[in-house]
């Protein structure tokens, strides 16, 4: 067993991560951004490491730094929670080679899995079939437009080396083809760092069936249940749930007998997800995970398994202590991600700002996995999940019940949150009824009403007082350190210390909602973000509903539009810009 773990993530997975490791009485290194140097997996941590600068770029997935980290920490392993480098087989290379383990399967099932393609042929050499595909990447919009001639429309572009909906863009029409896929591209290499894309077909009802696997050292391998994450919004999970209900035994353990053949076929060890699309008694491959999935505790509530624990103990040469034949499955478990989005009538828009409160509901059978508490920043840089709340109930009747209290026990106020969109997919007899599909929060749904919340009184305010910076030299034990200090300002001017300027205080955002200007001619954006791309150009003529720029907030892309018909008469933004809720980045002359 390990007896240091670095944990090469933030938020709520890294605190997951930490308290396992304090349970199996493993020291934890934690690493922070300068925006997260507060932040609760910080503060759980035994040992924590800055690796300075403020996006992902600049510090979760700056290899070189995580590097150093390590070497500096005497940590003898990695765990990357999921995202950043939790599914980058050169990263994983480059620690294990370095005599480090990375708790997570081997490189060479990372590039197996983590190309999309080639994971379709690993797959396919196992038996086990997707939905039709191409198996070459997309070099242009005419291999798009060529593959919807033979085999219809919709089409689903993806990341080539990425998953959970990220670079994934729906083409209805050869006229979206170029858009679609430029779009794609372009999410792609910004949140995993390459742009290539493939494309298959799009099932038109699906359901989003997945298998949880564990794979030790020593060539066993099992499968833990299914779980159903269906309940989405552009291809994000809202709502998932284990086991998959209302699915034949006999499908449910083809499933699974299909999971373990892919495990097996690419010599995997350590947690991974096969995810399948299951429609009209049929089910097909669709991607494997390599990597602990955010709704992992749902899995754990239904089979009594601890995920991490069970990674930790192969990642250090342990058998599985368990066969196939041992899985019990016990009642039905329902996991939401809270996420500070507002759901603004099924727009979904992003709501950076601070937890003014947090009060999470509690009980019989109710959990909460979050990296937030009261006070903290929940930052436009990164992803918007505050928390996931988990319920089991002994049936899924129960544990529908049991989360609807649960939510309506949850308080939080600073940002717009999701809550609202999931207590309206939890009371829709859809839902109840198991006759909600992958396309059926977007498409079926009615939202209209359903919006975040105002943030509660003083959210907007710049009430967190900024820190000032100082270097100080301290003696311990005789040896002598140079140490960085962050000195609330008022103590700072009261004890007479002048210097260096503190830092800008940041902008408090309240949440998203509809253009600040809809339908005047000023279009102004819902969201704290970064300007991608702009569309349009002085003296262009534009329709109320044409794409004007595209904003991107907590790494979703969002498009903006003119909101009226006119004559383009301004453009204050470029792509780069950084923006705040409500500016105006277009002005547009109505027309007559």
């Amino acid at each position: 067993m390990f007896s240091k773990v670095l944990i090469a993530n933030r938020g709520e997975i890294a605190v997951r991560v930490i308290r396992a490791c304090r349970e199996l009485g493993i020291t934890s290194v934690a690493v922070y951004s300068e925006l997260d140097r507060d932040a609760l997996h910080v503060r759980l941590a035994d040992e924590a490491y800055a690796l300075g600068g403020q996006t992902a770029a600049e510090s979760y997935i700056n290899a070189d730094k995580l590097i150093e980290v390590i070497e500096q920490s005497g940590a003898e392993a990695v765990h990357p929670g999921y995202g950043f480098f939790s599914e980058n087989a050169d990263f994983a290379r480059r620690i294990t080679e370095a005599g480090v383990a990375f708790i997570g399967p081997p490189p060479e099932a990372i590039e197996v899995m983590g190309d999309k393609i080639s994971a379709r042929h690993a797959a396919e050499k196992e038996g086990v079939h997707g939905v039709p595909g191409t198996t070459e990447l997309i070099t242009g919009p005419d291999d798009v437009t060529a593959f919807g001639e033979e085999f219809g429309y919709p089409i689903a572009i993806k990341a080539a080396y990425g998953g959970g909906g990220r670079g994934m863009k729906v083409v209805k029409s050869a006229d979206e083809a170029a858009a679609a896929l430029e779009s794609a591209q372009r999410e792609a290499l910004a949140y995993f760092g390459r742009d290539e894309a493939y494309m298959e077909r799009y099932l038109t009802k699906p359901r989003h069936v997945e298998v949880q696997t564990i794979s030790d050292q020593h060539g066993n391998h099992v499968y833990l249940a299914t779980r159903d994450c269906s309940a989405q919004r552009r291809h994000q999970k809202l709502i998932e749930e284990a086991p998959a209900a209302g699915i034949p035994d006999s499908v449910i353990a083809a499933m699974g007998e299909a999971a373990v053949a892919v495990a097996r076929g690419c010599n995997y060890t350590n947690a991974g997800t096969v995810e399948f699309l299951y429609q009209d008694g049929e089910f097909f491959y669709l991607e494997m995970n390599t990597r602990l999935q955010v709704e992992h505790p749902v899995t754990e509530l239904i089979t009594g398994v601890d995920l991490v624990e069970l990674q930790i103990r192969v990642a250090s040469g342990e058998e599985l202590p368990f066969t196939q034949d041992d899985v019990t499955v016990s009642g039905h478990a329902i996991e939401c991600r809270i996420n500070a989005e507002d759901p603004a009538e099924g727009a979904f828009l992003p709501s950076p700002g601070t937890l003014t409160k947090l009060d999470v509901a509690s009980g019989f059978g109710v959990r909460w996995d979050g990296g937030y508490e009261t006070g903290d920043e929940v930052s436009q840089y990164y992803d918007n999940l505050t928390g996931k709340l988990c319920v089991w109930g002994r049936n899924r009747d129960r544990a529908i019940a049991r989360m609807i209290r649960a939510l309506e026990e949850t308080t939080i106020e600073g940002v717009a949150t999701t809550i609202p969109a999931d207590l309206a997919i939890l009371r829709h007899p859809d839902f109840a009824a198991l006759e909600h599909s992958t396309k059926w929060v977007e498409e079926v749904l009615d939202l209209t009403g359903v919006t975040g919340g105002a943030p509660a009184p003083g959210a907007e305010t710049d009430d967190a007082e900024p820190k000032v910076e100082r270097s100080v030299d301290v003696e311990v034990n005789g040896k002598r350190f140079a140490v960085k200090m962050f000195i609330p300002e008022s103590e700072l001017a009261a004890s007479g210390g002048g210097g260096a300027a503190p830092r800008p205080r940041p902008r408090r955002s309240g949440g998203g909602g509809g253009a600040a200007a809809a339908g005047t001619g000023a279009v102004a954006v819902p969201m704290q973000g970064t300007i991608v791309k702009v569309l349009v150009e002085v003296g262009q003529e534009v329709a109320a509903t044409d794409t004007v720029c595209v904003l991107e907030a907590m790494k979703m892309e969002n498009n903006i539009a003119a909101g009226v018909d006119g004559t383009v008469a301004e453009v204050k933004v470029e792509a780069g810009a950084s923006v705040s809720n409500g500016d105006v980045v277009i002005v547009i002359t109505p027309g007559e």
